[in-house]
């Protein structure tokens, strides 16, 4: 039987694949489109995790898309919450008619004669083989693996005789109430988590957060104000782009201010959490990370929940290393013990690129380490495939969007001119540089996997939304940097 085929497939049904699939309809109507997405249901990311409390860490004022509305009263949504956004703005578009549910994509293969991607599937729970094909693949698939998360191989943790819970695989079993609980990590899940567990009919009998180093950690309003005020006057889609670039100029300005002076910065942090704990928390050693802010990720505290709870006694911090695991806890290198009925492992994410996928160029496996990426959304000597990949310092979704309209752009500007093949080849004078300019643990651990960036543009990632604006949406897309071609046998 001949395989399927359509102009272009996504994969992937999160927030970047169903905003992917609005651009194209929107600005592509001529192309044939089909969504593949492994998971039985769309939302990605807030499909998949489950944990008490989970929600952004990013406004959905730009976290949302620039072409719906955000519409909640929440500024910093649940997943819930989240999830349902995605999948209205779905099925308000028609994009829900699109989507493959239960079609994992395990090997994609390129062939420069036919101008073509052949993708193997596995399809459904008995993994029944299937196959399509497209002229371009557009993976939306996010940067973490979703099979697994991370966690350090510690000394005797299988002598723990309690529970053992990473929060990627929440367990819909799992009761709390009564029981006394570590949180190992000291990150945005655990930031998350730990005053989730304090409050509800399920609460813990106990909290500890349990860090090996502290984390940089910001209050903000869960209800943006200015939004509230600027909705009761304004028709919804000004209030909404007005909103919109008010939180990009305040995070731009922020994140600025954090690498130019560091020291003002973090000081302006501890004062604000100095005052959020009180007398109960002595911010040293909890509250004075070993790195510059923004080395890693800021850390969000919706209306001061986590300083709260700590506030008021409902949870605990430790700053310590683990020496070892015995059957009632966690043996700590200060010789001090953390008695424990559930151990959660809130210690990061497995950094990947299209986890579990065999990808091949004519005939040869693609290492994506010998690589270079290209505006931050292609890869040099890949032809046709373009990856939406958001902020490490902003919301995801505002560099999405901007892949997504000039992946568009560069297949009307294909389709003009009737070129079928599209590859950027890089340029031998650029120098190569990591592919994240980021400290944290899950980027570091694969950044010997990832492609590398380049020194200068288009290969540099700059992570700066106006530069990006300038250069994805308004700068042409015939670049110097890429090679079209026409020739094929289908022509």
């Amino acid at each position: 039987m001949t395989a399927e085929h359509v102009d272009v497939l996504v994969v992937g049904a999160g927030l970047s694949g169903i905003g992917a699939a609005w651009h194209l309809q929107d600005r592509c109507p001529w192309a044939r489109y089909a969504i593949i997405e492994a998971r039985d249901a769309m939302g990605g990311t807030w499909d998949l995790f489950r944990y008490p409390g989970i929600r952004s860490d990013s406004d959905m004022y730009t976290l949302g898309y620039r072409f719906r509305p955000w519409r909640e009263g929440k500024a910093i949504a649940d997943g819930p919450s989240i999830k349902r956004y995605i999948e209205e703005t779905a099925r308000e578009a028609g994009i829900d008619r699109h989507v493959r549910f239960g079609h994992r994509m395990v090997r994609a293969e390129w062939s420069s004669t036919d101008a073509r991607w052949t993708v193997h599937m596995e399809v459904g729970p008995t993994r029944t083989p299937a196959t399509m094909t497209c002229g371009f693949l557009y993976t939306c698939t996010g940067y973490y693996d979703y099979a697994c998360g991370y966690t350090p191989e510690w000394p005797d943790l299988s002598a723990f005789k309690g529970r053992v819970v990473h929060p990627q695989h929440w367990p819909s079993d799992l009761r709390l109430a009564g029981q006394r609980v570590v949180v190992i990590g000291s990150g945005a899940t655990a930031v998350t988590l730990v005053p989730a567990l304090t409050e509800g009919a399920d609460a813990a009998a106990s909290v500890t957060m349990l860090q090996r180093s502290p984390t940089y950690i910001a209050e903000q309003p869960t209800v943006d104000a200015i939004a509230q005020a600027l909705h009761a006057v304004l028709p919804e889609r000004l209030a909404y782009a007005t909103v919109r670039w008010k939180n990009i100029a305040r995070s731009m300005f922020y994140y600025a201010l954090a690498r130019r002076a560091p020291a003002s910065f973090a000081k302006g942090l501890r004062d604000k959490q100095r005052a959020a704990l009180g007398d109960t928390v002595p911010l040293d050693p909890h509250f004075t990370p070993r790195y510059a802010p923004w080395d890693e990720r800021l850390c969000l505290a919706p209306d001061g929940d986590f300083f709260r709870v700590l506030r008021e006694g409902k949870a605990r911090i430790v700053t310590d290393t683990i020496a070892g695991f015995d059957a009632t806890g966690i043996r700590l290198a200060s010789g001090a013990h953390l008695d424990a009925d559930v151990i959660i492992t809130a210690t990061g994410l497995v950094l990947t690129l299209l986890a579990g996928v065999t990808v091949v160029v004519d005939g040869a496996p693609v290492t994506w380490s010998q690589h270079m990426a290209y505006k931050g959304m292609m890869c040099t000597d890949i032809p046709n495939m373009a990856s939406a990949f958001g902020y490490t310092n902003a919301s995801w979704t505002l560099k999405c969007d901007l892949v997504a309209e000039h992946t568009c752009r560069l297949l009307n500007h294909m389709r003009r001119h009737g070129y079928l093949q599209v590859t950027p080849r890089r340029d031998p004078g650029v120098g190569e540089a990591p592919a994240l300019d980021f400290s944290s643990g899950y980027v570091q651990r694969a950044l010997p996997a990832l492609p590398k960036q380049g020194t200068k543009a288009p290969w540099k990632l700059d992570q700066q939304y106006l530069k990006d604006l300038m250069t994805l949406r308004l700068k042409r897309v015939d670049d110097p940097a890429l090679e079209f071609k026409a020739t094929s046998s289908l022509r």
